[in-house]
């Protein structure tokens, strides 16, 4: 077995990215896109899958993991009394791409072995090598070719590549990975590597300070805000929720689902975490990308609730029986059968990210303004029917409280922006279905016996999406029938600071029981915060950053021993994180606590 997810770090260029493991092993890389096929995938198959391991040869070793600071670029110590070795990974940001990787003997003369070994199209294709002008070629199907370069001799052994060298102290070498069609045979430069770490340690620190946040937790804030920057797009503008599929979100489960794609939802959710950070060119570059969707989404308004990062729509969801899955937890899933499912609340999260962006970023276009127009004619027609909600449940369509209140949003926020920039809009009809959505809500989804806000249309099951009802500013933060809903969530779904998404765990139509969700226990954080109890919303926030990895980062959940579950690193958790904390900060510091 290799390592776990959360022994692992994330290196990127903003059109894909790899993880590195603790054993200085590429356990996972799509080439040359995030939603590729994978070269590298042994962390979903530790027999097939492929991954690209370099190492020193060392007895009793121990690890250490950490980023140079503000960066992404990687390091990977290997401590021992015999030596000390670090191997520095990172990926070109513009230009050619490329995945670089530095092995270093610090402290004595120190071997190291090499081992390159892409399985391509999912691991269901071995590659054809050869070796041209002292580099290694490997060839896969549909015409992708990768080539490997290195500043040491490299040996081709059956269909991997190879290399054992010693180095002496103060000593490095370095292997290059590229697209072979670029032509250059020629063995590394290591002027030119030192040359591409300087220029993308440089590139990552100054985008790092153009943050605004200045807060307690600027650490973390901005690890989490350099995580959701990698799974941006750097030529169209999108965002992805995750950089892997097939994670399982509980060992030996079968939801283990491909993130690999924009969700509207996850996206808009990231908008708000850059702009609260002063990152407003990311905010401005997803809302474009956004309004040429939003173009296309035909006379009814209707969009898609998630998309290829280029905008594409095949995202076929089918299974690989060839790879074990992590774990044993199968079945390992590319696509995404959800992408056409109904699901409400992303015109919510849509117009939320759109009000905010005008405010704070670039002011909305003329043909944007007129996309969104249909898409609230749309919402105020059909919010009310039933939709498989923010969970994507897959056991039928349900009235759910969390696609209500973001319908809420949706037709709040439009009427906001309108009148705001005085722009056309039915405004009398759209706050007709606005008020109509409040008044539903609080009619059927209010359980009286419970004192609570429930999961679906006179259901009993809570549901921690609930908690966004005061963060979206549907209903005040002190309200007694929320306090009283958050008093429930508090008994019924949160153990110490650790959150689940709902009671009922047969409502999405799957076997098998989750985690809790780590975005949802920092929304149970900013609402309390938000209802006014500082000490104890501070102290559940401390305790759960120390369930973030050794780097700072976070899967989507925690399994019952704190292990990461689900795609890693999710979008969703850091940007709830960055919320919660520029949130908390803020409060905190007007209480001067």
């Amino acid at each position: 077995m290799g390592e776990p997810i959360e022994n692992h770090g994330i290196v990127g260029d903003l059109r894909t990215a790899a993880l590195v493991g603790f054993d200085g092993a590429v356990d996972f890389l799509c080439w040359p896109h995030f939603d590729s096929p994978s070269v590298f995938v042994s962390l979903l198959d530790d027999e097939k899958g492929g991954r690209f391991e370099l190492a020193p040869v060392l007895e009793g070793v121990h690890h250490r993991q950490l980023y140079l600071p503000d960066t992404n670029v990687l390091l990977t110590r290997f401590l021992s009394h015999d030596g000390v070795a670090e191997i520095s990974d990172f990926m070109v940001i513009g230009g050619t791409q490329r995945l670089v990787r530095r092995a270093k003997a610090v402290r004595q003369s120190i071997r190291f072995r090499l081992r390159c070994a892409p399985r391509f199209d999912y691991a269901r294709a071995l590659p054809s090598l050869r070796e041209e002008g002292g580099s290694l070629v490997f060839e896969g199907p549909d015409g992708i070719a990768l080539r490997l370069r290195a500043t040491v001799p490299l040996l081709a052994e059956n269909v991997d590549g190879t290399a054992d060298f010693v180095l002496q102290a103060g000593e490095s070498a370095a292997f290059v990975l590229e697209d072979a069609a670029l032509g250059n045979a020629r063995p590394a430069d290591p002027r030119g590597v030192a040359d591409c770490f300087k220029a993308t340690s440089d590139y990552w620190r100054g985008w790092t300070a153009r943050s605004t946040y200045r807060g307690r937790w600027r650490d973390m804030v901005n690890r989490s805000a350099l995580v959701l920057k990698l799974m941006t797009s750097g030529e169209h503008g999108s965002i992805i929720a995750a950089p892997t599929f097939g994670l399982p979100e509980t060992i030996g489960g079968v939801r283990n689902w491909d993130y690999r794609y924009t969700w509207i939802r996850d996206a808009a959710f990231t908008v708000y975490a850059f702009l609260r950070l002063g990152h407003v060119a990311e905010a401005n570059a997803f809302m474009r990308w956004l309004g040429i969707r939003g173009a296309s989404s035909g006379h009814d308004g209707h969009l898609d609730l998630m998309y290829g990062f280029d905008g594409h729509r095949q995202l076929d969801e089918q299974e690989l029986p060839h790879l074990s899955g992590y774990l044993d937890s199968r079945p390992v899933r590319i696509g995404n059968g959800a992408a056409g499912q109904l699901q409400l609340d992303i015109y919510g999260e849509l117009m939320d990210a759109a009000y905010l962006s005008d405010k704070y970023g670039e002011q909305i276009s003329h043909d944007a303004w007129k996309g969104i127009t249909r898409s609230m004619d749309w919402v105020a027609e059909n919010w009310e029917q039933p939709d498989e909600g923010i969970w994507e449940v897959r056991g039928g369509r349900q009235h759910f409280l969390h696609s209500r209140l973001m319908c809420w949003v949706a037709l709040d926020r439009a009427l906001r922006l309108a009148r705001k920039r005085s722009l056309p809009a039915p405004l009398l009809r759209w706050a007709e279905a606005r008020d109509t959505i409040h008044a539903d809500i609080h009619e059927n989804f209010w359980n009286a016996d419970q004192r609570a806000f429930v999961q679906t249309r006179g259901g009993t099951a809570l549901d921690a999406s609930c908690l966004l009802m005061p963060l979206v500013r549907f209903i005040s933060p002190t309200d007694p029938r929320w306090i009283s809903t958050l008093r429930a969530v508090g008994e019924r779904l949160v153990v110490d600071s650790l959150v689940r998404r709902y009671e009922d765990e047969a409502v999405d139509g799957l076997d098998g029981i989750e985690g809790s969700f780590n975005m949802c226990s920092f929304w149970y954080v900013e609402c309390l915060a938000r209802a006014g109890d500082l000490k104890r919303a501070r102290f559940l926030f401390e305790k759960m950053l120390g369930y973030a990895n050794h780097l700072g980062l976070y899967a989507e959940e925690l399994g019952p021993a704190g292990e990461h579950l689900g795609n890693f690193p999710q979008a969703f958790t850091h940007l709830a994180l960055i919320s919660a904390a520029y949130y908390l900060d803020r409060a905190l510091s007007a209480a001067e606590i």
